[in-house]
């Protein structure tokens, strides 16, 4: 028999907050995380804004020499791993080492480390590359060194699935746990891609917005003038645990993980394909996984990247798969407010997603000014809405045509 999964802790450093309470008070108010690019000079960029973190002190969770020695993404992830493993109240010790795992997707990893070390190659030669290039860079070295922090010797691994990558982390996971492999897992992903090679390229794909004069007015999903998203960067990781070890440890349980789908369009390497038949396929899955009907479903926190197709098609998507119940559901996109975090989006919409099912509120798609006739579900535009939520679906779309989604369901003992 397959073993139940629960949510025991969330943790998250992000362009709205540097923990999780910041972070939800934030996004209930309608908050926009989105600046003025602080990390290079943008001088010669079309894109000058981005979702960068705030007020965040790394010596807060690691020391000097590892601020030198790993890449943001990895300092990002041994944050939220700290903050989600002290919410747990989870102690990894001799009893549980071996039956606690970790999984930590992201998009890119270590690019910034990638960026400084080959100016420095140019620059400066061969004999002042730093030797903890290749460990800063590497991508599994975030979900590494949680491990090597916590003594966690369970499966560990690392999904490199462009924007989807979060959530296939958090889908492996719970797959580690209901079929017996680990009572506990640390699980979500990391970013840290604001440099100035990623928004360059991003740029010369004309993949991300350049409403440099309005910052927090530039992500705006589903919004008829929207022109592409923007790139953020943080970490959003939540502890997974099989419910008889929650229970036997007295863990608050945010709600339950019950199901998880993971397709491939095979169509394109950045575009969705018209209908997003993979994506219909992967929420149809999810809900066959998680045991549910799709009227079951409350709310959707979307994709909603703020790009012309996948808006579009994404809710073309969704019309498809909740047929009738489609003037019931609730979608949002935080997206809106933090921006799109890459790899590391579908850990912290994975929190956002069991916040509102603990809380009972569905957060808002804040700048939806206008919407595109073709978005025509409750968009939940501007503010933050009262509603109890049975159940919650996090949906997920990389480049290469990669689709995960994720139900989280209330605990119901």
């Amino acid at each position: 028999m397959r073993k139940r999964v629960v949510v025991t802790g969330l943790g998250t450093v992000n362009p709205i907050g540097n923990c999780v309470k910041d972070t939800w008070e934030g996004i209930c108010a309608g908050k926009s995380g989105i600046s003025a690019i602080t990390k290079f000079d943008t001088t010669n960029f079309r894109t000058k804004i981005a979702g960068e973190l705030k007020n965040f002190d790394p010596l807060t969770f690691v020391t000097q020499k590892e601020v030198r020695r790993f890449d943001d993404f990895i300092i990002y992830a041994l944050a939220s791993a700290e903050m989600a493993i002290a919410d747990s109240g989870l102690t990894i010790d001799d009893k549980n080492t071996w039956r606690t795992g970790v999984i930590l997707g992201t998009g890119i990893g270590g690019i910034s480390t990638i960026e400084k070390e080959k100016e420095v190659l140019l620059n400066s030669g061969t004999k002042k590359i730093s030797p903890f290039t290749i460990p800063g860079a590497l991508a599994n070295l975030a979900a590494g060194n949680i491990a090597i922090r916590y003594g966690a010797r369970g499966p560990i691994s690392c999904t490199v699935t462009a924007c989807a990558a979060g959530n296939n982390a958090i889908g492996d996971a719970f797959r580690a746990i209901s079929y017996g492999y680990a009572d506990v897992m640390i699980a979500g992903g990391a970013e840290a891609a604001v440099c100035s090679l990623t928004v360059a390229a991003f740029n010369a794909m004309r993949a991300i917005s350049t409403r440099n004069d309005k910052p927090e007015a530039a992500s705006r999903p589903f919004d008829k003038d929207r022109d592409g998203f923007v790139i953020s960067e943080g970490s959003g990781i939540v502890i997974l645990e099989e419910l008889t070890s929650a229970l036997n440890r007295g863990a608050t349980i945010y709600a339950e993980l019950s199901g998880f789908g993971s397709t491939c369009d095979a169509f394109h390497i950045a575009a969705p394909p018209p209908g997003h038949p993979g994506a219909v396929k992967c929420m149809q899955l999810a809900l066959q996984d998680a045991g549910v009907e799709a009227s079951d479903i409350d709310y959707i926190n979307a994709h909603g990247t703020s790009t012309p197709l996948n808006d579009i098609y994404e809710i073309e998507a969704i019309k498809k798969v909740f047929g009738d119940h489609n003037k019931n559901l609730s979608v949002s996109s935080t997206k809106s407010m933090t921006g799109h975090m890459l790899g590391a989006a579908g850990g912290l919409e994975a929190i956002i997603s069991v916040k509102s099912i603990y809380e009972g509120i569905v957060p808002p798609t804040i700048n939806l000014d206008n919407p595109d006739p073709a978005c025509n579900l409750d968009l939940v535009p501007h503010r933050t809405r009262k509603k109890a939520v049975r159940a919650a679906m996090s949906n997920t779309f990389g480049f290469g045509g990669v689709n995960a989604v994720l139900v989280f369901k209330k605990y119901d003992e």
